[in-house]
């Protein structure tokens, strides 16, 4: 029997690669979403789409029917309530795994910052909610990059010297796939990194070098320069960037073994090179 699989945020970033990996790979996908023209214009008639507010229970519950198994790739002001009605409404209908994406930091020593709080309380509803579960903790994707670039400028905030295992969303989303074919992937957690650790100047710097030549020097932007353009145009969006980034300059990528993960499912291979030739092939 082909199982079903629900994604909640489907039609984003991160949880795109995902649905389409699932769908390659013999999966019935099911994109639980609260816009669904954007959804049917990104998917195509092989897909289910379900209109619904992942943050709302009944909706939740009605687009889980059917399914064998969910996962969970949305924003975080949104994600811990998801997770959690998602757990619930996960174990009423008898679902064989929760699979969710939260980050490599996520632990007791770091709930201080609030996203990492929310994640952390997501975790333990899909841990407390008896369904068996693959919580992947990934670093810092190559996806994110082009955020870093707005009006013809590249910048970093803040000094970041820390270097992250940049991983490429092609590589995560063979491996959530993978796990939702494994027993053994069960009610663990997985930790995601890239195959070189790469400071976050000089990953932006090769990747303004592909697409951007015509910018020749990536700019720093103090963290008091972010609040102030943050607070004088009300940018939420840069605010909380600001505020990522100045987590990320303090705690760093923190040490971690990607050993299981990468035995069970399968080391990600993808460097930053090589994403970025895909990049340009894809642009063409």
């Amino acid at each position: 029997m082909t199982k079903t699989i629900a994604v909640l945020g489907g039609t984003g970033l991160l949880g795109w690669p995902v649905a389409l990996r699932l769908n390659e790979d013999g999966f019935q996908v099911r994109i639980m979403t609260r816009d669904r023209q954007k959804a049917e214009k990104m998917f195509d008639g092989s897909f289910e789409i379900a209109a619904g507010d992942p943050a709302n229970f009944r909706s939740l519950e009605e687009a889980l029917k059917g399914c064998q198994g969910v996962h969970i790739s949305l924003p975080s002001e949104v994600e811990r309530t998801a997770a959690k009605l998602a757990a619930k409404a996960a174990a009423k209908n008898g679902l064989e795994r929760i699979s969710y994406i939260s980050g490599r930091t996520v632990a007791e020593e770091n709930r201080w910052f609030p996203m990492i709080n929310r994640k952390f309380q997501a975790e333990q509803a899909i841990r407390e909610s008896g369904v068996p579960y693959t919580i992947f903790c990934p670093t810092m994707f190559m996806e994110l990059l082009p955020m870093f670039v707005v009006k013809g400028r590249a910048s970093v905030m803040g000094k970041q010297p820390h270097p992250f295992h940049w991983v490429a969303a092609e590589d995560f989303a063979r491996m959530v796939s993978a796990a939702f074919k494994l027993e053994e992937a069960a009610s663990q957690r997985q930790f995601v990194l890239g195959p070189e650790a790469i400071p976050m100047r000089e990953a932006l710097s090769r990747y303004c070098a592909a697409f951007h030549p015509e910018i020749k020097k990536v700019a720093t932007m103090p963290f008091w320069l972010v609040k102030l353009v943050a607070a004088v145009t009300g940018d939420q969006g840069l605010k909380g960037a600001g505020e990522l980034m100045s987590y990320f300059e303090k705690v760093g990528e923190q040490s971690s073994n990607p050993a299981t993960a990468d035995g069970l499912l399968g080391t990600p291979a993808t460097t930053l090179d090589i994403w970025l030739q895909k990049q340009k092939g894809e642009e063409r």
